[in-house]
């Protein structure tokens, strides 16, 4: 009886995933380190130059800027010149869950008319099913508002430095967590002869 062979990295696959998190990342290390030497003004106004930087670079090396980075980049900077202008942290803090409950209502929206809209995030990478595609929308869209509901609850009841090491250090690895548990999905609505995919993974900034 033959072996089934290990499925084999798709390189071409997972290098351009591999620099979007990066790029994605940076910012929100960025807006740690600078909320642990200052303070969450501070903070914010270097989160807004890293937030512009990455979606520069983004262009730059991969020669596009996907639509949620650049949707959270423009939020990002709406309500991180308010948090300055204002000088109210509130504006800053709220930013994930308008962009967490924004992206879920777009996905479980489009559901509703019939629309798989992460289709046109990563069709140009996975290939699925229509029925594989209805689910995945469905999956992200609801772990979207999840991350809504749990961004309120750090910022409005724990400190503001515990809500921004959370945010960098809590967020990643669930949403990792979630990707990777997408995987049997992505595989087994993806046609007979495509490759092992690697799961997409959407850094929340």
């Amino acid at each position: 009886m033959t072996e089934k062979a290990e499925p084999e990295v798709n390189w071409d696959e997972l290098r351009p995933q591999l620099i979007k998190m990066s790029l994605e990342l940076g910012p929100l290390i960025v807006f740690f380190i600078a909320n642990a030497r200052a303070d969450i003004f501070v903070a914010t106004a270097w989160f807004m130059g890293a937030m512009a930087v990455s979606l520069i670079l983004s262009w730059a090396i991969l020669k596009k800027i996907a639509v949620m980075p650049l949707v959270t980049g423009v939020v990002v900077l709406v309500f991180g010149g308010l948090t300055l202008w204002l000088q109210d942290d509130t504006f800053i803090k709220m930013k994930p869950t308008i962009t967490n409950v924004l992206f879920g209502s777009v996905l479980l929206g489009g559901l509703l008319f019939g629309q798989s809209l992460l289709k046109y995030v990563f069709g140009e990478v996975y290939k699925l099913r229509p029925e594989g595609w209805s689910k995945l929308t469905f999956n992200w869209g609801v772990f979207f508002f999840v991350l809504a509901v749990i961004n309120e609850v750090l910022w409005r009841n724990f400190s503001t430095d515990f809500w921004v090491a959370f945010k960098v250090w809590g967020i990643m690895p669930l949403t990792v967590i979630f990707s990777l548990s997408q995987m049997s999905l992505l595989n087994k609505y993806a046609p007979a002869d495509e490759p092992e995919h690697v799961p997409p993974v959407v850094v929340e900034s």
